[in-house]
């Protein structure tokens, strides 16, 4: 975390992260060197904590909260501060693979050589991923974080603010002399309503056997001695004289105090009650979690090409309990030959679907237009037939039917004919 002691004697421990060299107070970022506010300071004298005191920290994916703990003058360990985590990143769920873009879940330590005080992402801190049971398990990655500038891609982002107070924690409990602090990272906190929540979910057994480490510290507020063997987590167990730890081989003949064992058998008794009250009642639904190695390594497949410069999915894919895969249809834009083909190649792919889209609009325009006009027409001649068959009134009294022209023209000339007879007959009687 710091720099070896300079003669102003203010640093005293070393770093080493990766292209960092610690050489003289102007290496270091002055953000790292800031003391905690002067409430917190007030805070921890209230419960009998010193500046320098051991620290230890916890995080909570679903609540998105991040703890920090510190031990008291009794030795036991206290809440002083609890931050709003900014992002973090994938599902519920523990990492499997490099790439699956998840934050760990487990029991992670921090060195004074995994402070970062030149980071990127303002200050950050290596949580130590993988450790033992990762690697047991065969779960790899690197470079999972800590860190500030709200961005996340497998790690814990918080604000810079944020960050530089959390930094602060481990500086200043590093001077005092821990060699080293515990993070433990939980899917959820870890009660009986949560965990009746999840029974079903594939990560149920795993999140079964952090919850004994949760349960642990719970009942001693002292962060658990973590070990492992038969490739799962041990917690506050101590081997036989002679003998270690081995994380891929059987466990030893392991025993731990009387005491811890008792009081952990009676906080067990009451979850037990309240696990069994907790399936009956109503609950929230359960968050989206990983569905194992096998999303894990669609999720990695996904990275890794984006990393090549293909064109894929802004969002990484997500498997569905049917096995089916989800993928979201925007499309990111990546900076690379590749990527910039595959886009074109795209787009116009896109251009011919649209131009086909309008020349199929097009068509159909025209036979709407062709069958409306047709229509039309009908119901024009339909209109015309319909007005001449309807009898003509004038003034209230109803017209003769119509002549057909043939007897209208024989009227006319009979008509004429008498006309004719009349006048010839007045003129010879002196009419």
């Amino acid at each position: 975390m710091f720099a070896k002691l300079a003669r102003t004697g203010i640093l005293i421990a070393a770093i080493g992260v990766a292209g960092c060299n610690d050489s003289s107070m102007k290496d270091f970022a002055p953000e790292a060197n800031k003391p905690l506010p002067d409430k917190i300071l007030a805070d921890m004298r209230a419960k009998g904590m010193v500046r320098t005191s051991s620290v230890m920290a916890r995080i909570f994916k679903e609540e998105g909260k991040l703890e920090i703990w510190k031990a008291k003058t009794n030795g036991r360990y206290d809440l002083v501060a609890t931050y709003d985590i900014c992002k973090w990143s994938g599902k519920l769920g523990p990492k499997y693979t490099e790439g699956d873009r998840q934050a760990p879940e487990g029991f992670y330590t921090v060195r004074p050589s995994q402070m970062n005080p030149r980071s990127n992402y303002h200050l950050s801190f290596n949580i130590g991923f993988p450790n033992a049971y990762d690697r047991a398990n065969g779960r790899t990655g690197q470079n999972l974080m800590v860190h500030g500038a709200c961005s996340s891609s497998g790690c814990y982002s918080m604000t810079d603010a944020q960050i530089e107070q959390i930094y602060a924690f481990g500086r200043d409990a590093f001077q005092g002399g821990q060699t080293e602090f515990q993070i433990q990272a939980f899917p959820f906190r870890m009660t009986a309503a949560n965990m009746a929540r999840y029974r079903n979910d594939p990560n149920y057994e795993f999140w079964k056997m952090l919850k004994v480490g949760y349960d642990n510290f719970e009942i001693t507020k002292v962060p658990p001695k973590v070990d492992v063997c038969e490739k799962r987590y041990v917690f506050n167990q101590v081997a036989p004289e002679g003998t270690t730890f081995d994380p891929t081989g059987p466990c030893p003949a392991m025993t731990q105090p009387d005491s811890l064992r008792t009081a952990y058998a009676n906080y067990e008794k009451s979850y037990d009650a309240a696990f069994n009250s907790a399936v009956n009642s109503s609950t929230p639904p359960p968050k989206p979690t990983i569905a194992g190695v096998k999303e894990a390594s669609i999720v990695s497949d996904w990275s890794k090409r984006r990393a090549r410069g293909e064109r894929v999915p802004i969002d990484p894919p997500s498997l569905n309990s049917d096995g089916s895969v989800t993928e979201t249809s925007r499309m990111g834009r990546i900076d690379s030959p590749l990527g910039r083909k595959m886009a074109a190649a795209d787009a116009e792919k896109e251009a011919k679907r649209k131009a086909e889209e309008q020349r199929l609009a097009a068509i159909e325009a025209a036979k709407a237009a062709k069958a409306q006009a047709r229509a039309q027409a009908l119901a024009e001649k339909e209109a015309a037939k319909q007005a001449a068959q309807q009898p003509v009134v004038t003034a209230g009294v109803e017209a003769a039917p119509a002549q057909p022209a043939q007897e209208t023209q024989a009227a006319d000339a009979d008509q004429g004919t008498v006309s004719k007879l009349k006048k010839k007959l007045l003129g010879m009687f002196g009419g």
